[in-house]
């Protein structure tokens, strides 16, 4: 298994036979160089999108489109990017899952907002939600953007996820400090990767305050497109 930070919110996850893009934002990421992008998203099979603000939304569409490939999430926010883009989507909602061939993804909450902008203002796209998702023996929670939620126990109760991707950058979600109280509080994750930070200076731009907070856990600070082997 290879989790692959493409800056932000964003992962390429490559687990069983499938490579999975976890909110792609490609266009416009500073962390991301453009000359990368066609690595980044080479022999992508499936896109998962937590919600629909345009750091985590704008480029599923057109990768979607550009890959011939399935895009999925939220049912609202798939029926507006099949809309738009005339790509294939499956909508689904939270606590369910899809079974993509090896890989099962659950759908969990997050709390956050989930919306684009429209003509007249926002336009909103169902609610935030977070992943679980399972193959090769290992669960992996993609929280998506989200403060700390009692549900977090729920997640791990039902899937004892050992790999927490975490969004820590703070201002529009949890800070380190709540990321690590998640995990330690609700989780007992072997491995947790900071997300959502370093990319903007109003954001977090170092992982310490996680790693002071979670004592025998590995915390991995990721570098753009350098593999995580797991």
């Amino acid at each position: 298994m290879k989790l692959i930070w493409l800056g932000h919110g964003s992962f390429r996850l490559e687990i069983a036979d499938k490579v999975l893009l976890l909110d792609p934002f490609l266009g416009g990421n500073p962390m991301l160089p453009d000359e990368k992008r066609a690595e980044a998203i080479a022999g992508a099979t499936h896109i998962f999108c937590t919600h629909g603000h345009g750091d985590h939304l704008s480029d599923v569409g057109p990768v979607a489109k550009e890959l011939g490939i399935p895009v999925f999430g939220m049912v609202e926010l798939m029926k507006y990017v099949a809309d738009k883009f005339g790509v294939e989507t499956t909508g689904f909602n939270k606590g369910g899952t899809v079974d993509i061939g090896g890989v099962k993804v659950t759908m969990v909450n997050a709390t956050h907002s989930s919306s684009t902008e429209g003509p007249d203002g926002p336009v909103y796209l169902g609610t935030e939600s977070g992943f679980i998702i399972e193959g090769e023996g290992r669960a992996i929670y993609f929280s998506g953007d989200t403060d700390v939620m009692a549900d977090m126990k729920i997640f791990h109760d039902l899937h004892e996820p050992d790999i927490g991707i975490l969004c820590a950058g703070g201002h529009y979600t949890m800070d380190m400090k709540r990321a690590a109280y998640a995990a330690k509080t609700f989780f007992d994750f072997k491995t947790v990767i900071p997300m959502h930070y370093r990319t903007f200076p109003l954001l977090e731009q170092n992982a310490d305050v996680l790693k002071a907070g979670l004592p025998g856990v590995e915390v991995i600070e990721p570098q753009v497109l350098e593999a995580i082997e797991l």
